[in-house]
């Protein structure tokens, strides 16, 4: 087995539940998706951006000590609880990371759980032909829990699953067929997503300042044209003083004497523009007719190119 990435296949997103015989609902859990590919010897994780993130989490690099397969290739979600529920911000804090010494310091700081929902090569051969049904069946045989890797649970009420996602205030679900056969680097309706609340990966291309000391971004997405657009402004959510601080550090050698974005944005009077480098993590309510996010919060920074964040036409569900 030549261990080289692949790009997983995507849920859609959907705002109303598929129901039927042949439909299973999962939580959908907010951390980062992370494939783990066994070729007998080595373990290499990777992001879906086909970033590798071995390092990061050294707790499933002996994959044996969890699964019994030859040979694999597993597809799940990589979480971290905060105040005893899945949060991204605290995920991220070790997703980031490529210094072997913070690394080890931060593990016990912030343990994950490797959430498994997929399968797509086991023993020498590949299973993405195979149904869901087949495949969730084979890692029941295969993978053996722990403390840092679970099996995601399917259930046959969506009604039921949704109250409680709703009631723990987590991401939402993911509707999947049991027909389903894995198609990679794709998406279609075969697999859905519903959220409880709406998130996206926006630009910054600007900030605001309070004291000398960023209190506010101001945030874009691309067009298919590749002009950059405002969305609106974000200064709530999950950072600390001390991120606001090395933020402020961070943009200097970014400012521009223009804004980058072809729309005016709000309040842009007391603006610091910047170079569309950094991107972010948005939790928003909805979008307002003018394409605002509504009560938009900050969740982390992300190691993504600025160039993947496109505005797409089912961003308004």
């Amino acid at each position: 087995m030549d261990i080289r990435p692949i790009t997983p296949f995507e849920p859609i997103s959907t705002d109303v539940i598929p129901e039927g015989e042949n439909w299973v609902y999962q939580v959908k859990w907010d951390g980062t998706r992370v494939l783990t590919y066994y070729d007998g010897v080595h373990t290499r994780l990777y992001n879906r951006r086909l970033n590798e993130k071995t390092m990061q989490y050294p707790e499933l690099t002996d994959l044996s000590s969890y699964c019994t397969a030859s040979s694999v290739i597993l597809d799940g979600e990589i979480i971290a609880l905060e105040n005893g529920k899945p949060s991204f911000h605290a995920v991220m804090k070790r997703d980031h990371l490529k210094d072997m010494k913070k690394i080890e310091r931060v593990r016990t700081e912030v343990p994950i759980s490797y959430m498994i929902f997929d399968i797509l090569y086991c023993d020498g051969e590949w299973v993405t032909n195979k149904s869901l049904e087949y495949r969730q069946s084979l890692l029941e045989r295969i993978i053996l829990l722990n403390k840092h890797v679970q099996l995601v649970p399917s259930y046959e009420n969506a009604i039921q699953l949704w109250k409680t996602v709703e009631n723990f205030n987590l991401e939402g679900i993911v509707c999947k067929d049991l027909n389903s056969l894995y198609l990679i680097n794709h998406k279609n309706n075969n697999w859905q997503k519903k959220k409880h609340y709406k998130d996206l990966i926006a630009v910054v291309g600007g900030v605001t300042l309070r004291n000398g000391v960023v209190n506010a971004l101001i945030l874009g997405l691309y067009d298919r044209a590749g002009q950059l657009s405002y969305i609106g402004h974000a200064g709530t959510g999950k950072l600390k003083h001390s991120d606001w601080r090395q933020l402020t550090k961070i943009i200097q050698p970014l400012v521009l004497d223009q804004r980058p974005f072809i729309n005016k944005p709000e309040r842009d009077k007391d603006a610091v523009w910047i170079k569309p480098k950094i991107t972010v993590k948005i939790q928003y309510i909805e979008w307002t007719e003018g394409r605002s996010l509504r009560q938009p919060s900050i969740q982390a920074f992300v190691n993504v190119s600025p160039e993947e964040c496109v505005w797409e036409e089912d961003m308004h569900r």
